[in-house]
């Protein structure tokens, strides 16, 4: 069963993101990071974060969340800005990107609603929730103990590969 469970959600996080980037991309010519990267900073006071706290709430790298910052740029959707007296930068999301983002974002729900929500009763989402909020903590764990990250990992673990399930 724990194979089962493990390619079933190799499945869903692989076949959604690439879901969701066609849409976005189809709909708004934005993929779904840089429309993730444009939400987290709509939702900031002024529109501003710091670099590194904006990877860290993206789940990304600071390089790969720098690069996708300076395409943001380049588009005129997000500028830097540098705080005299501060270590780092800041994304500042402009008002043609705000612009963007709010646009973009009835397609985006209705194409998430409809690739997960609409299959789900109100106890599957609060138990979906749940179990995520689970995994997200289980991963950080073993983050934290050097699984998954460059270097030696603390521990080795392996899925099952003779379970029948």
């Amino acid at each position: 069963m724990e194979q089962r469970a493990w390619r079933t959600l190799v499945a869903l996080t692989t076949r959604l993101p690439a879901a969701l980037d066609t849409q976005l991309q189809r709909e708004s010519g934005i993929t779904h990071f840089e429309y993730f990267v444009m939400t987290l900073l709509s939702e900031e006071p002024g529109h501003r974060l710091q670099l590194s706290e904006l990877a860290q709430k993206a789940n990304a790298s600071l390089s790969r969340l720098s690069h996708v910052v300076s395409k943001l740029e380049r588009l005129g959707w997000a500028q830097r800005v540098t705080i005299s007296g501060r270590r780092g930068a800041q994304a500042v999301l402009t008002d043609a990107g705000f612009r963007k983002v709010t646009e973009a974002t009835p397609g985006y729900l209705e194409c998430v609603r409809g690739l997960v929500f609409d299959g789900l009763d109100a106890q599957q989402t609060k138990e979906l929730l749940e179990l995520g909020e689970i995994l997200v903590a289980q991963l950080d764990k073993g983050m934290a103990r050097g699984l998954g990250r460059s270097g030696r990992p603390n521990s080795h673990v392996e899925i099952n590969s003779h379970d029948p399930g």
